[in-house]
């Protein structure tokens, strides 16, 4: 018996360590773990390594934890359907595993990690409701490794500068709004081998969960997750953290922010993505002049956009207009209206923006939804959010839920960044949490590095979600830009947005030569496909869209020096015909429109800050 006994002992330490590498279903990624150290392969290239662990209000389940098996294998099957996104039906398949530690004391703490084909996830499994204190969860980014991050700000407004140090830029203007220049925001990009990437975020957060950032104060080159506040994970499992990894158009392309999501909570056919005009770039107190409200909802209507956004201080209306005269006007026109709210709070100090207090409460948010949707309201846009604990997770999701169940679109603004939500709540159609142009309005510092920093988002802060840019600004608002007007035109179609603001006054888009009034028009505002066709953080990007067949193409030069734009048209399987090509005038603030019928690669001439639009006819 005491040999059967030991033989069976000696099978099991055997079958733990054949149990630590694990693959994803086609091979390409592979996840090693040795103790609380998961090291992940892309094609045998060492492509992110984390530190697993957590410290909790009863257990301290990071130090000296014993890794004591895993289970088998089981498979994981995403098929779902997007209402906006970068592409409208999503597929992937994962292989999960259950990996179990235990500290000395006999505390357990299972994780469960997937394997994707383009990405690695784990998640903390606690039993029942346990308070988390900390994550020390960290990921290694060694020093010399190329990367692109952000340094932490509440509202995500930053650059991703290049760096191959984990201390911050001293260069980057936004490191004065950060106190802890250790801090550092989602997504995070680097290269850990030429031609390989990764991109660390988080998806899933539900009631209780506090969101992360990354933090490498202590050791410049491991990156810890950081909890913005304590939390309750729901039902005992943390938000997955995540790593998407492989080639630069295999993270762009890929949807594993929202694979990982919970599934969509309500039928979402009532949410339709579109295209908007907005009145705040141009005239930041313009919506208390009804006659200017007015000419934003004809110039919706002249664009065939759905929507208008009545921003800030509608309320206080002037001539003794109000809301219902914007609507009744609207409704005339066939236009949507979605209004502009302050979620309870203030960033400018006292005489905070109205209208201010009517969603931070339950029941008085009740009554402002069902009013909004007895008015017509199409949407609404919530602004000046605090910092991202789970108290202000809870919110964003209240606002999300009650949202839902009054038909409105909801876009987050001064907000955390997208982290699924926008599976589990179809109406989240857009979150801000970007350096927009919005900025021209702020300070001189966007115009000379809007180029680079428009070409690092689509490898970025556009790889995680819907994002509210506010592109196409053609005039000039309080601070130039001198980006060209192809390199604007690109935009739309580089940034996704279910609902995408278009800033610019009524008398720019008038002024555009027909053809690009007639692109613009026809705009989608979510997309069935999305495919990267060439680029590198900072320096160009190329992104192909497909909407019902019709593929739209946008580029752009991140430099100050003229470029020529090579790609092949290979991928897109797109049938034989002649494209319109918007590409740089002879002057940075005009157009060359012309058609072209490529065959394999195509090359288009930029200028400095420069860019093209390629639509097939």
């Amino acid at each position: 018996m005491k040999k059967i006994t030991l033989l069976l002992s000696l099978l099991s330490l055997l079958a733990i360590g054949c149990s630590r590498d694990f693959r994803s279903p086609n091979g390409t990624l592979k996840a090693t773990v040795d103790g609380q150290t998961v090291s992940v392969y892309y094609q045998n290239t060492l492509a992110a390594t984390v530190h697993l662990g957590l410290v909790t209000a009863e257990a301290d389940l990071d130090s000296a934890l014993t890794f004591t098996g895993s289970t088998p294998k089981s498979l994981i099957n995403d098929d779902y359907m997007m209402k906006t996104g970068k592409r409208a039906h999503c597929q992937n398949t994962a292989k999960q595993y259950r990996l179990s530690y235990k500290n000395p004391a006999g505390d357990k703490l299972d994780v469960l990690i997937r394997l994707y084909d383009d990405g690695f996830a784990f998640s903390y499994q606690l039993p029942g409701d346990v308070e988390t204190l900390e994550d020390r969860s960290a990921w290694q980014i060694a020093e010399g490794t190329p990367r692109w991050m952000a340094q932490l700000k509440t509202d995500y407004e930053s650059y991703y500068p290049f760096s191959t140090s984990g201390k911050p830029n001293p260069d980057d203007p936004m490191a004065r709004f950060n106190r802890n220049p250790g801090a550092w925001g989602f997504p995070a990009l680097y290269e850990p081998a030429e031609g390989v990437f990764a991109l660390l975020s988080e998806s899933d957060l539900r009631h209780g969960d506090s969101a992360a950032s990354l933090d490498n104060r202590a050791d410049s080159e491991w990156y810890r997750v950081h909890l913005t506040g304590p939390a309750h994970f729901a039902e005992g499992r943390s938000p997955w953290r995540l790593a998407i990894i492989g080639s630069l158009a295999d993270v762009v392309e890929s949807t594993l922010v929202t694979d990982l999501a919970s599934y969509t909570a309500f039928d979402p056919d009532w949410v339709e993505p579109g295209v908007s005009s907005w009145i705040y770039w141009a005239y930041n107190h313009g919506s208390k002049d009804f006659a200017l409200i007015k000419s934003y909802i004809d110039l919706a209507a002249a664009q065939g956009w759905p929507y208008c956004l009545v921003d800030w201080e509608w309320p206080q209306m002037e001539g003794g207009y109000s809301i219902e005269d914007v609507m009744a006007y609207a409704k005339e026109k066939g236009i949507k209206i979605n209004l502009w709210y302050n979620s309870g709070t203030s960033w400018v100090g006292a005489g905070a923006p109205q209208p201010e207090d009517c969603l931070n409460e339950p029941e008085r948010r009740e009554q402002e939804l069902a009013w909004l949707e007895s008015l017509g309201v199409s949407g609404i846009k919530v602004d000046f959010f605090l910092p991202d604990d789970a108290r202000m997770v809870d919110y964003y999701l209240d606002i999300l839920e009650d949202a839902a169940r009054h038909h409105l679109l909801v876009d987050f603004h001064g907000c955390t960044i997208p982290r699924g939500w926008q599976h589990t709540w179809p109406n989240m159609v857009s979150m801000e949490s970007v350096l927009g142009a919005e900025w021209y309005n702020n300070g001189p510092f966007l115009t000379p590095r809007a180029a680079s920093h428009n070409a690092t988002l689509p490898f970025t802060r556009g790889v995680i979600g819907p994002m509210d840019y506010t592109p196409g600004t053609f005039t000039d608002s309080q601070f130039p830009h001198i980006t060209t007007y192809a390199h604007e035109l690109a935009l739309p179609i580089l940034f996704e947005s279910g609902l995408q603001h278009m800033p610019d006054r009524p008398e720019a888009y008038a002024a555009l030569p027909a053809e690009v009034q007639a692109m613009l028009s026809g705009l989608p505002a979510a997309w069935d496909d999305t495919r990267l066709l060439a680029g590198y953080p900072g320096e160009f990007a190329v992104l192909a869209r497909q909407k019902d067949g019709k593929w739209y193409i946008a580029g752009i030069n991140g430099g100050d020096e003229p470029k020529e734009i090579s790609f092949s048209l290979d991928r897109l399987n797109a049938p034989q015909g002649s494209w319109t090509l918007f590409a740089d005038g002879d002057e940075d603030r005009s157009f060359r429109i012309g058609t072209i019928s490529p065959e394999g690669d195509v090359t288009v001439p930029c200028r400095a800050r420069g860019g093209f639009v390629l639509v097939l006819d």
